[in-house]
């Protein structure tokens, strides 16, 4: 394309320019954002820019703090490979080429892309449905390798490894992240794989990062992945810490550790175990093991709505909640709008608790796979509500994931248990509907003041 090969030219100078701020990131950080801006052509940043000017220009403001751990706490290969692959390739050039894509084919190219190189994982957790799928299903490295070739030429420059343990496949994770040096991946993790030796692997490549799973402090980790597994979780962050790698923190929030993972003594003590990010997710009823008690009420899931909120501003943490901060993004992110999942099987799914599918990526191209029956049902449907707070077409609308699934013929993806969806929506109906009187009563709070009578500043 024109564009990138024009792109290329202004690529190099930002390269020197992150050099250039290398040197003195406190005082060269305001000239890099007026590189940043001349250097967009294609707008791929611009929504973010102000607003990331606005936090830049206070140091005592907890994101001002937080962009200056970068350089403190990060080697400075993995803090440049992720200016480069992030910044520059996933969002300037690559948020561009999607939006050329999507008009063109008028279809979702997604952001990232959610693949699982096998089903296989070294631990039990209760609760988790990868153990449903065994232990037999893997995507070949070759399979890996073309899901991403076929992803960058879409503009697609983010890669997620799930499973399963992804990290049982260490060796091809690697040998991706040094074959496409121009991709940022990053994969959730249980953690009990990552020692030295992987460390020093990760420090070559330079691009991965690890979300490393934990739902609370020693006991409960325990109680739910085996004996001795929070020790050695701490382990592999201690590892990471010290080798100034980037790592976040994958929490599920459920009916019974929502305090814990509310709890600012939580947020802080991610803070102190080095993790850069924190993906929040609540327990979705998923699969014929799920516990549907476990599912948070409409008071719990305020709660963490009203707990992430608090902190965010105040604490030197990326945070993410995939339900609760829907009205940032416009809804559900899924079915390629912002990512999609590929299963161990090539099932192309819309999301990582949709297991639904109506094409596999050994039968199709990516493209096809947009183009498929559900994804357009998914691109033609969102948002599935009006309340950003209210994003899910399974958790919070489980009617418009019926009709997504009856209306494209799509089958069952689980591999012992095939799950109707009729029976799963049944498990989601109750609390959609509590959940959704809650929502909408925030949701007019705060985006209409004139519904609400709480009298304050806003």
């Amino acid at each position: 394309m024109a564009f990138d090969l024009g792109f290329n030219v202004k690529k190099v100078a930002l390269n020197q320019a992150f050099k250039y701020l290398e040197k003195d990131p406190e005082k060269n950080i305001p000239k890099m954002l007026d590189l940043v801006d001349k250097l967009d052509i294609g707008k791929g940043v611009a929504p973010q820019m102000a607003h990331i000017r606005k936090l830049m220009s206070d140091p005592e403001n907890a994101w001002y703090k937080y962009v200056m751990s970068l350089w403190t706490d990060l080697d400075a290969g993995v803090r440049n490979a992720l200016f480069q692959n992030f910044v520059v390739n996933a969002n300037m050039i690559g948020n561009p080429r999607r939006k050329e894509f999507r008009e063109k084919y008028n279809c979702n190219i997604p952001w990232a892309i959610l693949m699982d190189p096998t089903s296989a994982c070294n631990l039990h957790c209760t609760g988790c449905w990868a153990a449903e799928y065994g232990n037999k299903l893997n995507l070949s490295f070759d399979d890996l390798d073309s899901i991403i070739e076929q992803g960058k030429e879409l503009g697609v420059f983010f890669y997620i490894f799930s499973g399963g343990e992804p990290l049982v496949r260490k060796n091809d994770v690697i040998a991706l992240c040094n074959k496409h040096p121009d991709c940022q991946f990053l994969s959730f993790t249980n953690g009990t794989l990552i020692d030295e030796a992987f460390a020093d692997e990760m420090l070559r490549v330079k691009n991965f990062i690890p979300a490393i799973s934990v739902e609370g402090f020693e006991e409960a980790t325990d109680s739910r992945r085996g004996a001795g597994t929070f020790q050695r979780v701490m382990d592999a962050m201690r590892i990471l810490k010290e080798k100034k790698l980037a790592f976040g923190v994958s929490c599920c929030y459920t009916s019974a550790n929502v305090d814990v993972i509310g709890s600012e003594e939580y947020f802080d003590k991610m803070i102190e175990w080095g993790a850069k990010f924190c993906w929040l997710f609540t327990y979705m009823p998923v699969g014929k093991d799920a516990v549907p008690e476990l599912m948070v009420t409409p008071e719990q899931r305020k709660f963490m709505y009203e707990q992430v909120r608090k902190f965010r501003p105040i604490k030197p943490l990326f945070t993410m909640d995939f339900w609760n901060d829907g009205e940032y993004v416009q809804g559900c992110i899924a079915g390629g709008r912002r990512y999609l999942h590929i299963n161990a099987n090539g099932d192309v799914e819309p999301c990582a608790f949709i297991h639904y599918a109506n094409v596999n990526i050994h039968d199709c191209t990516l493209l096809e796979a947009l183009q498929s029956p559900l994804f357009k049902a998914y691109h033609d449907g969102q948002p599935w509500n009006e309340n950003h707070l209210r994003p899910c077409p399974l958790l919070d609308n489980p009617q418009c994931l019926e009709d997504a699934v009856v209306k494209s013929g799509a089958h069952s993806t689980d591999m012992q248990a095939p799950e109707d969806i009729h029976d799963l929506a049944d498990k989601c109906r109750t609390a959609a509907e509590n959940w959704g009187k809650t929502a909408d009563e925030i949701w007019a709070c705060t985006h209409d003041c004139s519904t609400c009578g709480a009298g304050c500043a806003k």
